[in-house]
């Protein structure tokens, strides 16, 4: 049985992309993995400079990920697809034959076909398979998931969920339109805007609840300053046992960063949660009774110690979220290593990241035809 820390190789995630820092700091915060290898961009000064600033050694930096895959094979625990969306498909059906388990970003792919195939190749090779959903990692929201498993909500009824942004729409300091990278601004079967936040609501409401989504009817548009893709969606959502959704997200809503926001209506109560407001959990009764709950007292999961890296009031974010769900992602290798599968609550696993796609391709096909749209 292999043994922590676990050793692994980014491909992608170089020190210009978006997350690759996040994930560098997270994957290694509590000791479960160390960063050993990489092919961190395709570009050989990003590529190099990446592996210089973060302590690995240059003969184990390679210029593509085929070339890390074929040198590494046998020397790494797993890889972390860190690339752009659109080239997850062949990098993670490679890895998977070249026997290497695969940690990757979301989304899954670009495309509900897409993802079936790497479903498939997942299934031949029965190899380890996981997709990074970091908010599900933040204290409150597994004590809310527990909130709901205990029957506090009674049956859920309804959930209300946006992450609405404006990185799309706001201007810098001086005036300057916003540079998204290049990838971004090329939509794809479904829009770049679904696979980055919609994944993310798809994830978030089928961990709160355990529901599966039915069917669709979304509405698509393009407000802010890039016209050739889609840049806020909308949507109704029709789950099993008549659960209902709302669904928004958007780039093109000015004054908010990252609003991450769940509200969860059930038979007894309901229950909020804010991404800005991280450390807090409110819930009311049907008696009126309104409550706020933190890491300290009244909770079942978020006072477990290993969400208090340091005590209550001093609040927990992002980067820590994400080092809690990779401590779950080691869990689950451990399983994987010692009997060939693994099980877990938390970690996001192929049918639920390809769950999520068949949403999203649904939503877009519902924008097209102004009509409800099956999964």
């Amino acid at each position: 049985m292999k043994k922590e820390p676990y050793q692994i190789a980014f491909i992608g995630g170089g020190v210009n992309s978006a997350i690759g820092e996040v994930h560098k700091a997270a994957c290694q915060m509590d000791g479960h993995f160390e960063l050993v290898a990489g092919s961190f961009s395709t570009h050989e000064e990003t590529n190099q400079k990446t592996a210089k600033t973060w302590g690995v050694s240059p003969e184990r930096t390679y210029s593509s990920y085929h070339e890390l895959l074929q040198a590494e094979k046998g020397k790494l625990d797993a890889v972390i697809v860190l690339a752009p969306t659109d080239l997850h498909k062949d990098i993670v059906i490679e890895a998977l034959d070249a026997g290497f388990p695969v940690i990757c970003e979301k989304s899954l792919a670009t495309s509900f076909e897409e993802g079936k195939d790497i479903a498939q190749k997942v299934e031949e090779t029965k190899g380890f398979f996981c997709t990074t959903y970091n908010y599900t990692g933040y204290p409150m929201i597994r004590e809310l998931k527990q909130y709901i498993a205990d029957g506090k909500l009674g049956t859920i009824q309804q959930v209300q969920v946006e992450m609405p942004q404006e990185g799309f729409m706001r201007l810098g300091v001086s005036g300057e339109p916003p540079k998204p990278q290049s990838w971004r601004l090329k939509d794809t079967v479904i829009p770049k805007i679904s696979l980055d936040l919609g994944s993310h609501l798809h994830n978030m409401i089928y961990f709160l609840t355990g529901e599966r989504p039915k069917r669709i009817v979304a509405d698509q548009a393009t407000f802010g300053l890039f016209s050739q893709i889609v840049d806020n969606v909308g949507a109704l959502v029709q789950y099993t046992n008549n659960m209902r959704a709302q669904i928004w997200f958007s780039k093109t809503a000015l004054g908010n960063r990252n609003g991450l926001r769940i509200r969860v209506y059930g038979s007894k109560g309901s229950a909020e949660w804010f991404q800005l407001e991280p450390e807090t959990l409110k819930t009311c009764d049907r008696y009126g009774n309104v409550s706020l709950r933190d890491r300290t007292g009244g909770v079942k999961i978020a006072n477990q110690p290993r969400y208090n890296r340091f005590k209550a009031g001093h609040p927990a974010g992002f980067i820590e979220a994400f080092a809690n769900y990779y401590e779950d992602i080691a869990d689950c290798l451990g399983q994987y290593f010692a009997t060939g599968s693994f099980s877990s609550q938390y970690v996001c696993g192929i049918k639920t990241s390809l769950e999520g796609l068949a949403m999203m391709q649904a939503a877009t096909r519902s924008a097209q035809s102004n009509k409800w749209e099956d999964l």
